[in-house]
């Protein structure tokens, strides 16, 4: 990227966020912060919330595309459409990050990663990203933070109907559909929705027998609630939520249409009751689901990851502040063609957290036990101090631990393992100050994350792994450090500003390399503008060079991307979208093969629809 870029978008986010998800409401209620309801006021924690208007306005095709503009957020994607992707949030690893589909893991238990390709935006109500260590609040995992993402829940009074199509690029096609309402005591809601694309070959250079062949990709899927109030202060609800996927794959034969099949799912009952008025408890029993079936020239691979999961929280309202006693209980088990030692664990953990918001002052404090059956036990904790010098100018400092366990695949992976790792643990600490005024939002975020015994594939060959210097080893330390600028300007009524810089460092200790496919400086900038009926934006975003090996070999050149967005109210429940993607066409990769290839990006695109959402 070059240096007019970075020296634009510095200066644009110290003078503006967003309008987007940055720019988030003083009264805006937040969940992951504290695994409790609380007014984003209050929160001391490094978090962006993207709001459903946010989502339809933007026109994102994928989850990735609506996490790349955020604050501290880079993305990597192995193709097109359903392809694997993969989140840093402040330059940790993809598997540091916990996400949660209304509030249950779905993650692959032997990769360790969650298929953001595989969750349709379609279905999404919310997004919450929550940076920084939370596994005093989260257990194993969140060392670089929390990603929670809630499918659609409208708890209007009145039934409401909503509805969309629409057509693209690549042959495109989209499609989704719901209805929302209450029936006396129950409130309900169901969502459908699909997508359908040609798309493009997710390898860019197509020597020797790789499919040559256009990617296609087709997801199914569908969610829904139902709640029941009992008497007042006590409900049952039931959710669900289930998605399938198929995506082709540039295999290593040309007579053979190499494919991939995954279903995500998850469903929970939970029973809600005020048992007094300083005491609410909740408790929850539900069950994540992550299943995959490859189909290539070299045989069928099947992966199936089951978590059962079961967590009782107890908020109480004391004379001075609030206190929330947990626990949490999660089976773990993997079913695959695969000959795993190990197959399955359990994990048990206890935490207490404590939030005091009194005259200037903010207090959070969090502890928690984990004990499991394959790992051992860990302590982790968080503390976080805020300060309100004035109403509109905030300052905080927060510090917390964090481990990841490893995963099936690196401990138990037949002939590519080791056994006998340790977990990777972190100490975090950041601080920021806040401005919040009439039309003008703004802060910096400074943070430093070391993590010790990062697991890197360059260990030694052993009984358990046949590939020297390639075998799953703890032998790395890791210090990332970094500044976040975020801000948004309303400058007028009807014209919006907002950006998001940053600047970082994160290495390995031993070597001084910066880590793969994570540059040390990006951002995103977003202008907002509404005449009338119509709201048009535009969108740039980029980021520095990236290596795909942590030797620094298979360098992936800085980019700037543009994209252009508008919309037409045709009436008050009508609406016409639409959304031009990389207009510049530039040439750009996200990711690299291990041979060197790039993995292909879409050049510019286009995609139109028509929106339906019945008033109440």
């Amino acid at each position: 990227m070059n240096k007019a870029l970075i020296a634009g978008l510095v200066g644009l986010a110290l003078s503006s966020t967003g309008y987007s998800a940055e720019n988030i409401a003083l009264d805006d209620v937040v969940v992951t912060a504290t695994r409790t309801a609380q007014a984003r006021k209050n929160v001391i924690a490094d978090i962006t919330v993207i709001d459903r208007e946010e989502i339809e306005r933007a026109g994102a095709a994928s989850v990735t595309d609506i996490l790349r503009r955020q604050p501290g957020v880079q993305i990597g994607t192995n193709g097109g459409a359903g392809t694997v992707s993969s989140i840093f949030l402040r330059g940790t690893n993809s598997d540091h990050v916990v996400v949660l589909v209304d509030g249950l893991r779905i993650n692959s238990l032997t990769a360790g990663t969650t298929a953001f390709q595989n969750i349709p935006v379609a279905q999404i109500e919310r997004i919450e990203i929550l940076r920084g260590p939370a596994s005093s609040l989260y257990a194993a995992g969140a060392i670089g933070g929390v990603i929670q993402i809630f499918t659609k829940r409208d708890t209007s009074q009145n039934t409401r109907v909503h509805a969309a199509v629409g057509l693209g690029s690549y042959d495109t096609r989209k499609a989704e559909a719901g209805i929302h309402g209450k029936y006396k005591d129950l409130q309900y809601g169901f969502n459908v929705s699909s997508l359908n694309t040609n798309g493009f070959s997710a390898i860019r250079k197509r020597g020797g027998t790789f499919d040559k062949d256009n990617d296609a990709h087709n997801n199914l899927s569908a969610s829904g609630f139902v709640e029941l109030e009992l008497k007042p202060g006590h409900t049952l609800g039931l959710q669900f939520f289930k998605n399938q996927g198929r995506t082709n794959t540039d295999g290593g034969g040309d007579n053979f249409d190499d494919y991939a099949r995954q279903t995500l799912q998850s469903y929970a009952f939970t029973s809600k009751n005020q048992f007094a008025d300083f005491w609410r408890s909740t408790l929850t029993l539900g069950k994540g689901v992550d299943r995959s079936t490859s189909y290539s020239a070299f045989g069928i691979g099947k992966f199936r990851s089951d978590q059962q999961q079961l967590t009782w929280q107890n908020d109480f309202t004391l004379p001075l502040g609030e206190l929330t006693l947990a626990y949490d209980h999660l089976e773990q088990k993997v079913i695959s063609t695969k000959d795993y030692e190990k197959t399955e664990r359990n994990n048990d953990g206890f935490s207490v957290s404590y939030l005091l918001n009194h005259d200037k002052h903010t207090v959070q404090a969090s502890l928690r036990e984990d004990h499991n059956s394959q790992y051992g036990n860990y302590t982790t904790g968080g503390l976080g101090y805020g300060y309100h010098f004035t109403p509109a100018w905030h300052a905080s400092a927060n510090y917390g631990n964090a481990f990841k366990a490893p995963s099936f695949n690196q401990l138990y992976w037949p002939g590519f393992s080791t056994a006998g790792l340790t977990s990777e643990k972190s100490d975090n600490v950041d601080v920021a100050i806040q401005y919040a005024g009439a039309r003008f939002n703004g802060g910096i975020t400074a943070f430093q994350n070391k993590i010790r015994d990062l697991i890197a594939n360059s260990g030694p060959a052993s009984d358990t792994c046949s590939f020297a210097g390639s075998c799953p080893t703890n032998v790395d330390k890791v210090d990332i450090q970094g500044v976040t600028f975020d801000g948004s300007w309303d400058i007028t009524d009807s014209l919006l500003l907002s950006g998001n810089y940053t600047v970082q460092s994160p290495r390995n200790e031993k070597t001084d390399q910066l880590l793969v496919r994570r540059g040390n400086r990006y951002g995103a900038i977003n202008l907002l503008h509404s005449i009338g009926d119509l709201q048009w934006g535009a969108e740039i975003s980029g980021a520095s060079a990236r290596y795909n090996k942590p030797a620094h070999t298979d360098k992936m050149h800085g980019y700037m991307l543009v994209n252009l967005t508008a919309n037409y109210k045709l009436s008050p429940e009508w609406k016409l979208e639409a959304r031009a993607n990389n207009i510049l066409d530039k040439d750009y990769a996200l990711a690299l093969a291990w041979s060197g290839d790039a993995y292909n990006t879409a050049g510019s695109n286009l995609f139109v629809g028509l929106r339906y959402d019945m008033k109440p």
